[in-house]
């Protein structure tokens, strides 16, 4: 009986972690999706012959921290959440001249890829580890990162517009 039990209760706990671990992974894909429409809005916003501005010497342009955005979703989405590495030529081969259509398509399609990678995303190995930066992260922390990172740079986009005298799009996240 206390068998019985035993495995019972094993079924029903792997049962509700699936279904935390798919939640987590849904609302992941979720809010990157917003990202993608938020960034989209913010690239539509800026005149498109200021895509060469940043407002110090040091800073990324805000046509490079766009690129910037993409190449790390992709990046981090290939190596570490499908641990299917793209060639780092490929991240990095964007020319200096696109256009605003340009760029707007190369960050949606690297949220798509990022979107369904997280779609594709075998739940029992969300705690994989990988060597990182000294340490140790595991592909959860990894979903964490990706989503940090492009608000990270949003939020300096943002700013950009800003100096450029242009209202920013209202926010769209969650």
């Amino acid at each position: 009986m206390k068998i019985k039990l035993l495995f019972f209760l094993t079924i029903i706990s792997i049962n509700g972690m699936s279904q935390v671990n798919q939640a987590l992974l849904n609302a992941h894909s979720q809010k990157l999706n917003n990202a993608k429409v938020y960034l989209l809005t913010i690239i539509n916003s800026m005149d498109e012959n200021k895509f060469d501005y940043k407002p110090v010497k040091e800073e990324m342009s805000f046509k490079e921290q766009l690129l910037h955005i993409g190449e790390n979703l992709l990046w981090l989405s290939s190596t570490y959440i499908k641990e299917q590495p793209i060639a780092q030529q490929e991240l990095k081969n964007h020319p200096a001249v696109m256009s605003e259509k340009e760029i707007s398509i190369f960050v949606g399609d690297a949220f798509d890829y990022a979107i369904q990678t997280i779609n594709d995303l075998d739940q029992s190995t969300l705690l994989k580890e990988f060597n990182w930066s000294g340490g140790k992260m595991n592909k959860l922390q990894f979903l964490n990162l990706i989503q940090d990172h492009q608000s990270h740079h949003v939020g300096q986009l943002i700013v950009y517009i800003r100096l450029n005298g242009i209202t920013p799009p209202r926010y769209i996240g969650w």
